[in-house]
Parts: structure tokens; sequence; C-alpha cells
């Protein structure tokens, strides 16, 4: 099962990997006030790429499932080996984003995804947690 936790009512040190989606938002949001809105997915996803490597947080780009290509179900990012991210450019959370994070949720068996969009009221984070995943 996953579940969309951002309307639960959950405290921070209950939160899954809460220091790394802290840093993943606020990642989203230095690059959002960097660039403002109205640029490609792809231009967004390479500040992002920056940004994480200034911070020295460690992730992985363009991940593949257990490193091969299967088709073009990748997610953009894999941070600290535990939180997938994807990023997207739009103003709201379409039902088919949301089931491609799920999907890479599944097939990675990993228990957090975070879905960002950058939009033109800024950004937007969607937190989706793999319950069927016990943590590693």
């Amino acid at each position: 099962m996953i579940r969309d936790i951002n309307s639960l009512d959950i405290e921070k040190d209950k939160l899954i990997h809460s220091d790394i989606s802290y840093q993943i938002i606020g990642t989203a949001f230095t690059v959002y006030n960097e660039l403002g809105f109205g640029h490609l997915e792809k231009i967004y996803q390479r500040a992002f790429a920056k940004e994480l490597q200034l911070q020295n947080i460690n992730f992985k780009e363009q991940v593949l499932y257990k490193g091969e290509n299967i088709g073009n179900s990748f997610f953009d990012f894999l941070v600290e080996d535990k939180v997938i991210v994807e990023l997207k450019k739009s103003d709201y959370f379409s039902k088919k984003n949301i089931d491609q994070v799920v999907n890479y949720l599944k097939i990675s068996d990993l228990k957090l995804a975070m879905l960002i969009n950058f939009s033109k009221n800024g950004v937007l984070h969607k937190r989706l947690v793999n319950l069927n995943n016990e943590e590693k």
C-alpha cells in the first residue's frame, strides 16, 4: 500500500527520513528562488543536481531498474540511497504523475518518494510512502 502522507497529522520525529526530506525540500526552494518559474523541467533537474552537489548531499541521477534500462521507467534522483525524487513543472499533482511515482516505489522497494512540482506559485511537494516496505 502506498500512502500520500501530506494530509496526515504526523509529528516531525515520526516522519520517514525526515532530515533528508527537509534537505530535499530546501534544495527545491533554493532552485526555485534562484531560477523562478517558466523553465523546462530539464533545467530544474540540472539545477537541482548542482544544488545537491553544492550541499554535499549524496545522490544518483536518472536511476534505472537494477541498473538496467527496461523501458522508459526511471526516476530523476535517488538521494542518500533512500529517497526517490521526481521533479515536474506543473501547477498541480496529476494522477498520472502520482501513479508514476507510486510505481517507482513499488519497483525499487524503497520506503519514501517525493514528488516536487515547480509551479507558477512556487514549490509544491508531496511525500509518498510505501507501507508494504519495512525499513531495511
